[in-house]
């Protein structure tokens, strides 16, 4: 912003290549666009999309996305139709190999008109400026300003750290994801991290809220603002703020390289963690790692009108598609809370205890989590669980 605030009083031509959300800003494009609504907000900002559901049945975006997406979906498919959950499915696929943002521009409209999404992980592989991360561009056109991870240990699961119970509630839009950089000069790239005291604020009150409704007894803002004063500074400024509106609670702050090692040595003095973008992903990676891996946590996205829900740790697990040995945990975990989400709560309940005996009781697991087994005996054994289960 500064800069351009420069160039504007200098009367500089704009930089020779600057990549702003969502689109390629050249000299041709000189103005202020990277911080203008972008095409798809103009292009749908008063369209009101009613919420779909039909004969009592809701119906929900999927987009696989790519790596194991595709197959955990179809086995999330399979249990919500052997439990006879009410929910039908819109499926978007979105090729990551083809330029062009049509298939984005779809699924966005077909969130917008349903309301929810589960989603996988979507790669973008071209190298083109003008493509733009499909995951990044959904959760800032649908404004999803926060994502929630708990992360608890499951018992008997191989892992550093035993009964770790956190909960990571994640600025989901700008910070170091505003995908706002530029070459100003040939061989001299500056990237922006944008913070703002609205995002700041609505995301300190969430986890404080959050809290409250939980029972929880503290909550720990990450920064690094001895380095960031400005952008970090805000936040924390506003974590402070919000703090004042809810006394009961504890508020700490911790910089983040210190965070990463305490939570490494002692992961049980945190409880409710109010995170900016960035330290968001790193923390609940680092987090997976100590409770058993990323194949076994979910994560919620969730705005002021929409909610997309998704595996927590967002890896495409390319490198394991197809060999049925990835572990369908994760996607499971975010239909059950897809369906606490729409409200039926009793498809959740027998999904979740179904998936409890089969990962906890029984050890029926994937090599991920220390166990021998395949993503298929996984959901053989959940979906033998679900037919004596009562549904009301």
């Amino acid at each position: 912003m500064a800069l351009r605030y420069v160039q504007k009083l200098k009367g500089i031509h704009t930089p020779f290549l600057c990549r702003g959300y969502p689109f390629l800003v050249t000299k041709e494009k000189s103005k202020d666009v990277a911080f203008t609504k972008s095409s798809l907000q103009k292009k749908y900002k008063d369209l009101e999309f009613p919420r779909t559901k039909y004969g009592g049945r809701s119906v929900v975006t999927m987009l696989p996305g790519g790596g194991i997406g595709p197959e955990l979906m179809t086995y999330v498919r399979e249990i919500f139709s052997h439990c006879g959950a009410p929910i039908d499915f819109e499926v978007i696929d979105i090729d990551p190999s083809t330029e062009g943002n049509e298939d984005l521009e779809n699924a966005i409209v077909s969130i917008k008109r349903n309301g929810t999404a589960i989603k996988g992980n979507i790669e973008t592989t071209s190298q083109n400026l003008s493509e733009i991360s499909r995951n990044v561009a959904i959760r800032n056109e649908l404004d999803l300003y926060v994502n929630v991870l708990h992360c608890k240990s499951l018992p008997g699961i191989p892992a550093r750290h035993q009964n770790v119970d956190i909960v990571l509630i994640r600025q989901n839009t700008y910070g170091e994801y505003a995908m706002m950089e530029h070459e100003a000069v040939r061989g001299h790239v500056e990237s922006l991290k944008i913070m703002t005291e609205e995002n700041a604020e609505r995301v300190a009150r969430y986890a404080f809220e959050y809290a409250r409704q939980h029972g929880r007894k503290k909550v720990t803002t990450i920064h690094k603002a001895n380095i960031m004063k400005l952008s970090d500074g805000l936040f924390l400024e506003m974590a402070k703020k919000v703090h004042k509106d809810y006394p009961e609670l504890k508020h700490e702050n911790m910089i983040i390289d210190n965070t990463c090692m305490q939570l490494v040595s002692n992961p049980h003095q945190f409880d409710v963690m109010n995170l900016p973008n960035l330290y968001g992903t790193i923390v609940a990676n680092v987090i997976c790692g100590l409770i058993g891996g990323a194949g076994l946590l979910s994560g919620r996205n969730y705005g002021d009108y929409y909610a997309i829900f998704e595996p927590g740790t967002r890896n495409t697990g390319t490198a394991i598609a197809g060999k049925n040995i990835a572990n369908p945990l994760p996607m499971i975990n975010a239909g059950i809370d897809l369906l606490n989400h729409l409200g039926y709560k009793d498809h959740a309940r027998i999904i979740h205890e179904a998936s409890y005996k089969t990962v906890v009781e029984n050890g029926i697991r994937t090599p991920d989590v220390g166990g021998s087994n395949t993503s298929t005996d996984v959901i053989n054994s959940i979906m033998d669980y679900l037919p004596n289960a009562n549904v009301v």
